[in-house]
């Protein structure tokens, strides 16, 4: 399975030109948040749904919507630089912007629990109201998990298999287990698979007490899309990268998440046919202590510097931060044509995953 192309929306920018920068550069992007009470976020730097997208279909729509909206549209557009326009070279399933759509292509996004802004304003709304009923009848999509997902293949006429999994911060990490059996399955000749997360005042006090609130959580936004296509499967568009493998394990409570993301990273190399030794990189989400230690335990230094850890730099993106994480190692492709690039992701709720992807030629 190969990727042709990726977008991403982030703290850096609106483009992955911006991420790339922000990457290179490792630019902190922690910043005062307005109307919130000396609250650190990393917000997408002047994103106003309407503003992006128009006034059509947004008097409604949440951030973690239009977040994905816009990345699948970038990806699409071609306006990602990571590559995208190529589609099928026999000129098969395509819209009028020469990508693919339509029935073979298929839509798998990640998130956590959707917009929980919407959920509690929705719930908020009926329970303030003078009748349980007297809800604003508009918010009620944006109040379920799969909107974002849903508004997606509306938006950009995507009419294959469209899929919402709530997997945390490795969320894009299942997407691409989710992609690979739906193209061998042969439910679609392109998957276009991602994750979006958004910053909200209900998700800050939520994650705050959710974690005891031991120490200040610095939270991010973002979404990303990559475009998947089988292996062998001839395009215009040159492969930027190749998935070789993912593996995810479950550590439940009173089990050591190091130990488990260890034996998770060993079978993931396994499968990939890869020893620790060829790794070009070696990345973890920066937001998890017990990555780091288990990268350290198997990959030698040099591997463990190339490529920033996102989380001191952009937050916790949740659902997003997996999704990010391999939009930064396809900003650096072209540094390492060949080379093996390992990602990390352990979510709070005891999921573990590793990655393998082969680096491409860059565009």
């Amino acid at each position: 399975m190969n990727i042709t192309a990726w977008s991403a929306l982030s703290p850096f920018g609106h483009t992955s030109a911006d991420f790339a920068a922000g990457v290179r550069d490792r630019r902190p992007t922690a910043a005062p948040v307005l109307g919130e009470d000396g609250q650190q976020g990393c917000l997408v730097p002047g994103f106003e749904p309407r503003t992006v997208l128009g006034k059509k279909g947004t008097r409604d729509m949440n951030r973690v919507t239009a977040l994905a909206v816009t990345s699948v549209g970038a990806v699409l557009d071609g306006s990602a630089d990571g590559g995208a326009g190529g589609g099928s070279t026999d000129g098969w399933g395509t819209d009028d912007r020469g990508t693919d759509t339509g029935l073979d292509t298929a839509l798998v996004l990640g998130t956590t629990t959707g917009s929980v802004q919407s959920m509690t304003d929705f719930t908020r709304s009926s329970l303030t109201g003078e009748r349980p009923y007297d809800v604003e009848p508009g918010v009620i999509p944006n109040s379920v998990m799969n909107c974002a997902a849903a508004q997606c293949a509306i938006r950009h006429r995507i009419q294959g298999p469209n899929t919402t999994l709530a997997g945390g911060r490795a969320a894009a990490l299942l997407g691409l287990l989710y992609a690979r059996r739906l193209l061998r399955a042969h439910r679609a000749r392109t998957v276009l698979c991602g994750a979006a997360e958004e910053y909200s005042h209900a998700r800050t006090w939520l994650e705050a007490r959710s974690r005891g609130g031991s120490a200040p959580v610095l939270l991010g936004e973002g979404a990303a899309v990559l475009r998947l296509v089988p292996a062998e499967l001839p395009t215009s568009t040159p492969s930027l990268a190749t998935v070789l493998a993912v593996h995810t394990r479950h550590a439940p409570p009173g089990c050591d998440p190091t130990e488990a993301l260890h034996t998770t990273l060993i079978e993931t190399l396994s499968r990939a046919r890869v020893a620790a030794a060829d790794v070009w990189s070696a990345t973890s989400s920066g937001l998890e202590a017990t990555e780091d230690d288990a990268l350290d335990a198997l990959f030698p230094r040099q591997a463990r510097d190339r490529l920033p850890a996102l989380g001191p730099l952009i937050g916790d993106t949740g659902a997003a931060a997996s999704a990010l994480q391999i939009a930064t190692v396809l900003a650096a492709a072209g540094q390492a044509p060949g080379g093996p690039a390992v990602i990390t992701s352990v979510d709070g709720q005891g999921l573990v995953a590793a990655a393998v992807l082969r680096l491409g030629k860059a565009h």
